[in-house]
């Protein structure tokens, strides 16, 4: 579905233009089209290839969908694909962007997902004099978006970990912390997996041998980098708080254990002193014990109470019971 076709000449607009047009505008000097579309089928994109000689490789991608992040170069074109990752419901949801870009044309293709790019359109057409630069400003622009929408997802993991943080030492509920950690533990790889590949794929975009489309604008792709690598130390750090939350929770587990069975066997010895001696005097009551002492019964009883007194007094004194 077409979202948006426009026409641009030194970082003004010009005009929505039809896609018959197309071909008209990319043969005037200074001008560059940029078009949107989601969900965009097989027609619209062997369309699309037709109107900006786009890579059979780079097309073929984009009609598959479900690409990991990346940023290839064909020729004099550059095509990237970046993960759009948002929460609904306590699920994270993936989508993707699609971006071909050429010295005079910008398609982006966003697929699994209503987050739009109108903001992002209204804010390059309000600074026309970074406009100028081209198609690479608005690949930028584009970038710029997705990353940072990273940010709020991010702030949401964080903060439900530091809830699950608080009820490992003020609840039992071991169980459903644990599962809770985990839930979470996908949620952040599948943030991981948005930003890493991603991360690494900029480097072709600043320094060293850049496409010779994005040249102009190689301090903003480094700006963009930054805020990825910012993201994913982030996630490291909640992994790595994962993994200790985890064996924690799981220590508290094993401790709550060990008291039950402190307690378990504290009283056992307590019985098991008692066992010994009744069994011992047979205890059938015709006086005892040696055995027919006239204070036996009396002195039996006595001397079992002091004792399991004392076992218990021991075990309470020591935090067994």
């Amino acid at each position: 579905m077409l979202i948006n076709c426009v026409a641009y000449e030194n970082g003004k607009k010009l005009s929505h233009i039809s896609i018959e047009h197309i071909s008209d505008y990319l043969l005037k000097s200074g001008c560059f089209v940029w078009v949107a579309l989601q969900d965009a089928t097989a027609a619209e994109l062997t369309e699309m290839q037709h109107e900006f000689n786009l890579h059979e490789l780079a097309v073929e991608d984009a009609r598959h969908g479900h690409q990991r992040p990346k940023i290839d170069e064909y020729g004099d074109s550059v095509f990237s694909v970046l993960h759009i990752v948002e929460l609904k419901n306590d699920e994270v949801i993936l989508g993707e962007v699609n971006i071909f870009v050429g010295r005079n044309y910008v398609l982006s293709v966003r697929n699994r997902t209503q987050q739009g790019f109108k903001s992002v359109r209204e804010r390059c057409e309000r600074e026309p004099h970074l406009l100028q630069q081209g198609s690479s400003f608005v690949l930028y622009a584009l970038m710029d978006a997705v990353v940072d929408r990273y940010f709020p997802v991010l702030d949401v993991l964080e903060s439900e970990l530091e809830q699950i943080e608080e009820q490992i030492f003020g609840t039992s509920a071991a169980l459903t912390n644990i599962q809770r950690l985990y839930q979470l533990k996908q949620k952040v790889i599948i943030l991981k997996h948005a930003v890493l590949p991603l991360m690494e794929a900029m480097g072709k975009l600043y320094g060293g041998r850049v496409p010779e489309v994005c040249v102009n604008s190689q301090a903003y792709f480094r700006d963009v980098y930054d805020h990825l690598y910012r993201i994913n130390t982030s996630i490291d750090h909640i992994r790595d708080t994962i993994g200790t939350a985890m064996q924690a929770n799981i220590s508290l587990v094993a401790i709550e254990e060990s008291l039950v069975t402190k307690r378990l066997a504290a009283w056992a010895a307590i019985f098991a002193v008692a066992t010994a001696f009744f069994g011992i005097w047979g205890m059938n009551f015709d006086y005892m014990p040696e055995l027919r002492w006239k204070y036996g019964y009396a002195f039996a009883l006595g001397t079992v109470s002091m004792i399991c007194g004392f076992l218990y007094y021991r075990f309470r004194k020591s935090g067994w019971l």
